[in-house]
This record gives structure tokens, C-alpha cells and sequence, in this order.
């Protein structure tokens, strides 16, 4: 019933008003979303557009599970592989890409289809950017002087402290957001999480908006979440990570954070054993998937919550929930 709707793009409220569709599938790491959004495009006259904070890099196809070339070019994709890995993806950049790529569905009469495990991109997406006071210089020279003489593990427990939704969501190898949350609260005495649930400065986005959450059961989640880091060596993850270290990037950059990046450069340092990057690395993943967890239950009540690994089986139980 879902092939034939020539305006997919548009919910009509009334006869003279209508707001344009916007579906936004999320859920953790290895849970299926991105099938699910291929899936679902496929059958509304969708366009994927990318809401994941590491598959905005060209040279990481691999190692952050981006669409495969096939996928790509089933159903239209967008905003996969727009960014080298020398450059920084803030979430105010992706978002005004995310709207860009949005309009351009709706004026082709299309459904656009955002689909990611990046929950602050999902959330400045629906509700904007929350406007935070400039933090001095000094200030921030001063948490970085603290977060490099404590060290990660215990700069993640201090952050804690003061705001434990922060260092909730957050790893504590993630230097770059640990240490602005950290400035945040020193300039302000407000955290960083409180912030963000102030009324917004930049627009929020003006549509009929669903959302499907894939929740699968953790231990499931878990497995597969394993065998998918066994896939991605056998498929050229420790290629690709060479071609990285090659690059010499600064460790800050975004990407060097990818889920196995750092474990798999132990590795080829020969720090460790290819046996102990990958176990590394797999705990890593899941510590990740269990946050997007706790992150997406706490988020949204309205969205539509799947608890099930996404396989095609479950398509059509899926496809109840859509009222598009």
C-alpha cells in the first residue's frame, strides 16, 4: 500500500496547509538501521541521508560500516563519504548539510529518510542548537592541562560529577566533547547537557516528523556487534587503518575516535596483539552500543521503539508503525 503515493513527501493537515514528511530511523551500532532505512526508502520513494558522525568520512568506509557500494546505488544516498578524514565534522556543520539535503528531497517529492546512531545530530536536527556563552581561552587552557595531568580514565570520573548525562553518552578516550563539557560547566556553573535542553537559537525544523528506534535485546546486539568487527577485518579494516596512520593526523581529529581505529593502530605499532586489538575493540563497540542504548531510551517518547535486531522478516511488522 506504500508504492503507489506519487506525494510521499507531503502530509496534508488540511485543505489548505500541509507539512512535508521527514522519517528519522535510529538505535545503536550494528542494530540494522542502515538496512532498515535502504529498505524503507526503497519502498516510499526515500532518500537515505546519513546522521552518523564517522560515516561523513571518504577514506572509512570499512571500519564505520558505511551503505556498500551496491546499497548506494539501489536507493539514493546522502552525505556518506562527503568529508576527508583531515577535516572536522561539528554538529553544526552536519546539520546544515542534513537540512540542505532534506529541502532537495522534499522540492523532488521525495521522503527523506535520516537515519543514524549520532544522538546529538538527531537532536539538533528536531530541536536546534542551544545558544552557549564563548568560553576563554584560558579556561580551556586549563582543562586541557587537567584533562593531560589526570589522565582520561580519571578526567571522564570528574566530568561525571558535574554533568553525568555528558559522561553518560560519552567515552572517555572522546578528548574533544570531554573537555568542552568540562569548559562548559567551569565558565558557566551550568552543564553542558542543561545547555543543550534551553530554548534553541537556530530554527528547528518545520515537519511531520517520525521516528523509528531499533532497541534489540542487548545480548544479541552484543554477538553482533563481535562478529561485525571479525567482517570488517576479513573485509581490509587494517588496510584502511594503515592508509590513516599514513596520514599522520593529529589525534583530536574526529576520526582517529572511530570505533577500532585506535585498538587496530596498537596493533600495527605492535603494541599488542592482533588477538588483543580485536578484543579491545569489540568491548569498545559494545561500551558504545550500551550508551546509543541508554541514550535513544532517554530521548524520545514519541518515536516508535523496535525491540528487535532489523532483519527483513520483521519488514513488514515495521511498516505498521509508518503512517505515512
Amino acid at each position: 500500500m506504500f508504492l503507489h503515493r506519487p506525494t510521499v513527501g507531503y502530509c496534508i493537515l488540511s485543505a489548505t496547509k500541509t507539512l512535508p514528511r521527514l522519517l528519522i530511523i535510529a538505535g545503536p551500532t550494528a542494530s540494522g538501521k542502515s538496512k532498515l532505512a535502504l529498505d524503507v526508502a526503497d519502498r516510499l520513494n526515500g532518500i537515505v541521508i546519513n546522521a552518523d558522525s564517522m560515516q561523513v568520512y571518504r577514506e572509512m568506509r570499512i571500519l564505520t560500516a558505511r551503505p556498500s557500494p551496491e546499497d548506494e546505488g539501489r536507493v539514493s544516498h546522502r552525505l556518506y563519504g562527503v568529508l576527508s578524514v583531515t577535516e572536522r565534522c561539528s554538529v553544526g556543520l552536519w546539520r546544515e548539510m542534513a537540512f540542505r539535503e532534506i529541502e532537495k528531497a522534499w522540492n523532488d517529492v521525495k521522503l527523506p529518510v535520516v537515519v543514524g546512531g549520532t544522538g546529538l545530530y538527531l537532536k539538533v536536527l528536531l530541536g536546534g542548537i542551544s545558544k552557549i556563552p564563548e568560553v576563554k581561552p584560558e579556561i580551556r587552557n586549563k582543562v586541557m592541562l587537567f584533562h593531560d595531568k589526570i589522565g582520561p580514565k580519571a578526567f571522564h570520573a570528574e566530568l561525571a560529577k558535574v554533568d553525568f548525562e555528558a559522561a553518560e553518552r560519552l567515552h572517555e578516550a572522546d578528548t574533544q566533547r570531554l573537555t568542552r563539557a568540562y569548559e562548559v560547566y567551569l565558565a558557566t556553573g551550568t552543564p553542558l547537557s542543561s545547555w543543550h535542553q534551553y530554548a534553541s537559537t537556530t530554527q528547528s525544523i518545520n515537519a511531520d516528523v517520525q521516528t523509528l528506534v531499533l532497541q534489540p535485546p542487548r545480548e544479541g546486539l552484543y554477538n553482533t556487534c563481535n562478529e561485525r568487527f571479525e567482517t570488517m577485518l576479513e573485509g581490509g579494516a587494517l588496510d584502511e587503518v594503515r592508509g590513516l596512520m599514513k596520514l599522520q593526523l593529529d589525534p583530536s581529529m574526529p576520526v582517529m575516535k572511530a570505533l577500532g581505529v585506535l585498538e587496530l593502530v596498537s596493533y600495527i605499532k605492535g603494541e599488542i596483539s592482533l588477538e588483543q586489538a580485536k578484543d579491545d575493540a569489540k568491548r569498545a563497540t559494545r561500551n558504545y552500543a550500551k550508551r546509543q542504548m541508554t541514550w535513544f531510551r532517554n530521548q524520545n517518547e514519541k518515536a516508535n521503539y523496535i525491540f528487535a535486531q532489523y532483519s527483513e522478516r520483521i519488514l513488514d511488522k515495521i511498516f505498521s508503525k509508518i503512517r505515512f
